[in-house]
């Protein structure tokens, strides 16, 4: 098995490096149209454009039934959230074809519609606690961050009215009396309501590890706290969760990294300004192991910073521990999406999740759950030049190298202390031709640039055939790293070929020579397309 898929990713790399581009997968030029064109609404599915996104929803059911069984939580015309998919997926166990036809829930799936009914309002504009990938058993969640006074409280008067004064965020008759209605001034008690109900389902789905993206403690619009955050309950209800505030910047951040021609390098958050009051927070035992200086984050640029938040979530989900683990910013459908997608693929590549997709199907998977479905505001970002999307994707190029591998701790747990002495720095030092090479739209891909010509694929066992006896394990480890490697880039340049020639590209400012763009020119020259294949949105 190892040995095919190590000859499946030597044949991928080749493909790619004979300029020729990707293969895509066939809807995808669909999807990204039809994102760019509209933000997604579950009430919405109908007429010419709902039969486009029932396509789109049940091409994610396909997917994700190839490796999991599943069951799915009805959002039937956004029932629950009005910007969640119809069909929410929830991913019990991987699975073989046989257990697929005696597939039994593990779950109540009953009693989890329910948890998740009851805590809708806890959460801003509906956007309750969502599982999205199953990990080891563990359940990584997304949600909006916690709703404040101002939202609940124009919510839950916003059901009572217009459901004929059934507040569905209170309809259990068992805990609701007239008494309850007529506290319902007291922000405590509809807190320790709502936010119980979000923590019931927190529990039900193990989810221990709470990660805040949020820049401000609370979100504040026209002088009112719009929106709180678990670090901030006043009641400390959360107190039993582990409890991370990693401050990341904004959508609007995102229009200066397009201003820049898509270069990330070098650019840094203003963490002056007046509404960023929350502090980078995580606990000690949580980061003695990634060998980061934490106390530095102001100074990070993009990359870094995406880089290291992405290191502490795979360190989290790849503990010994079966806990669970959380993600949010305010909405829930910007970073959010970042990291859950960032995440998805990182473990995709190292061949951990949804193993029989190839690149096209992963990319397909991500971008249509995890960003459309989930609703990303794609055209009103475009709009604004806010280019977070395209920024998760081209961003694969910064994982390739084993310091994202979820693999590199099963490694260290299996191998000696020091077995013969090679390590990545020896096969870094093997000439292009014995250790291969990348393919890539730039050297910026590679692990180690050189420039020798001519080098073609990836590490192939007769390469590893290379490592002094005694290290199998070792090899068969590096041979999974540069598949990583392979893998991602075949997603990266699946999507720039697609997304160049459906949403398209378009360069902050134009050379004097009228030169297109550093990113676009790199792009055209590696996929092989005419530069006049981007269209505008």
């Amino acid at each position: 098995m190892a040995g095919a898929r190590a000859a499946a990713a030597s044949s991928a790399g080749s493909s790619a490096s004979s300029g020729n581009p990707p293969p895509q997968e066939p809807g995808l030029g669909e999807l990204l149209e039809e994102f760019s064109r509209t933000q997604y609404r579950a009430k919405d599915c109908s007429g010419t454009g709902g039969s486009k996104v029932e396509r789109i929803e049940k091409r994610c059911l396909e997917l994700f039934g190839r490796d999991y069984c599943y069951s799915v939580i009805q959002n039937v015309n956004g029932d629950i959230c009005g910007h969640y998919p119809q069909h929410i997926v929830f991913l019990e166990y991987e699975s073989s074809e046989k257990e697929k036809d005696t597939f039994q829930s593990t779950v109540q799936v009953s009693k989890l519609q329910d948890l998740v009914y009851r805590s809708k309002t806890a959460r801003c504009r509906g956007r309750f606690v969502c599982p999205v990938i199953l990990f080891k058993g563990k359940h990584i969640c997304r949600s909006a961050t916690l709703a404040g006074w101002g939202e609940l409280y124009g919510r839950t008067g916003y059901n009572y009215i217009f459901s004929g004064g059934a507040d569905d965020a209170w309809a259990d008759a068992e805990d609701v009396t007239e008494e309850d209605c007529a506290h319902r001034s007291s922000d405590t008690h509809l807190f320790d309501k709502v936010r119980g109900y979000d923590i019931k389902l927190l529990r039900y789905l193990s989810v221990k590890y709470i990660c805040d993206l949020m820049v401000e403690n609370k979100k504040v619009k026209f002088g009112m706290n719009v929106t709180s955050s678990e670090k901030v309950d006043k009641a400390q209800r959360y107190a039993d969760f582990t409890l991370l505030s990693i401050p990341y910047p904004g959508c609007e951040f995102f229009k200066e990294y397009k201003d820049r021609d898509y270069m990330a390098e070098g650019l840094i958050f203003n963490w002056k300004q007046d509404y960023v009051d929350a502090p980078l927070s995580i606990p000690d035992f949580l980061t003695c192991s990634l060998n980061i200086d934490w106390s530095q984050y102001q100074s990070w640029d993009l990359v870094q910073q995406t880089q290291n938040y992405l290191k502490l979530l795979l360190s989290i989900i790849n503990s010994d521990d079966d806990s669970g683990l959380l993600v949010h910013c305010i909405s829930g459908w910007d970073r959010t999406p970042l990291f859950i997608s960032l995440l998805r693929l990182s473990l995709w590549a190292d061949g951990l999740i949804h193993m029989s997709l190839k690149p096209a199907e992963i990319l397909y998977l991500t971008v249509a759950y995890d960003w459309f479905l989930f609703g990303h505001m794609l055209v009103d970002r475009l709009s604004k030049g806010e280019e977070i999307f395209f920024f998760c994707f081209n961003f694969l190029k910064h994982i390739i190298s084993e310091e994202f591998s979820a693999l590199k701790t099963q490694r260290g747990k299996s191998l000696p202390a020091r077995d013969a002495g090679f390590t990545l720095e020896d096969i870094c030092m093997l000439r292009r031709k014995d250790r291969g090479s990348t393919t890539s739209l730039g050297s910026d891909f590679s692990l180690v640039m050189e420039s020798s010509p001519g080098a073609t694929g990836s590490f192939t066992y007769e390469a590893v055939d290379l490592v002094p006896a005694g290290t199998q394990t070792q090899a068969a480890w590096l041979a999974a790293l540069s598949e990583r490697e392979t893998r991602l880039q075949e997603v990266r340049s699946a999507f720039l070929a697609t997304y160049s020639s459906t949403v398209g590209l378009r360069a902050a400012a134009p050379s004097p020579s009228g030169a297109i763009g550093g990113l676009l020119e790199q792009f055209v020259r590696g996929v092989g397309l005419r530069g006049t294949s981007s269209s505008t949105s």
